[in-house]
């Protein structure tokens, strides 16, 4: 977003940046077979923050898809509109990660895996999660273009279960609020 004019900060930035790098150059993620559930090949996080970003008022929205229990696809993006709300910016999010869990799940059955079971999509927004499930939830959502009700389509026709999971066990939050700075003792 920066890089025609990068700034002072940017540069400080990008420092920061090869300090982590240089730090965590030795860790790897680990695959450990389903953690979770026998039924669910993948398990995929989607999460928001609304308004977050202060130049123009956009939400950032993020997916995060594992197999094994290790981070496989993942994104973070500035969302293409403003929302008015944060159930709008969470849904929004929903969709994207929706989309990734179709094309997983297509390549999977490219590959000969069985996919009888609808794919858990988790979120941690209960009025993003009534509003995916059951179209008479769409109070404040009106205004929304017709394309983000695809995942309304998706979870009726059982290929998307929606699943609240609270925000202190959101992992796809990471991808979208700053992370705290470590406890040092």
């Amino acid at each position: 977003r920066f890089i025609k004019d990068p700034g002072e900060q940017h540069w400080r930035a990008v420092q920061h940046l090869f300090r982590y790098l240089q730090g965590t150059k030795d860790m790897r993620l680990v695959y450990q077979g389903n953690q979770h559930d026998a039924r669910s090949i993948f398990r995929t996080y989607c999460d928001s923050d609304f308004g977050g970003n202060p130049d123009n008022g956009r939400s950032t929205g993020a997916y995060l898809l594992t197999i094994g229990g290790g981070a496989v696809s993942w994104t973070a993006r500035l969302q293409s509109l403003v929302t008015l709300s944060t159930t709008e910016a969470e849904y929004i999010a929903a969709v994207e990660a929706g989309k990734e869990i179709a094309w997983m799940r297509n390549l999977l059955i490219e590959f000969g895996y069985s996919l009888p079971e609808a794919s858990v999509l988790h979120m941690d927004n209960q009025s993003a999660l009534s509003v995916s499930k059951n179209p008479e939830h769409h109070g404040r959502m009106k205004q929304l273009d017709l394309r983000f009700y695809w995942l309304r389509d998706a979870v009726e026709e059982g290929m998307i279960a929606p699943v609240f999971l609270p925000t202190e066990e959101m992992p796809a939050d990471c991808l979208t609020k700053a992370l705290p700075r470590a406890d040092v003792e």
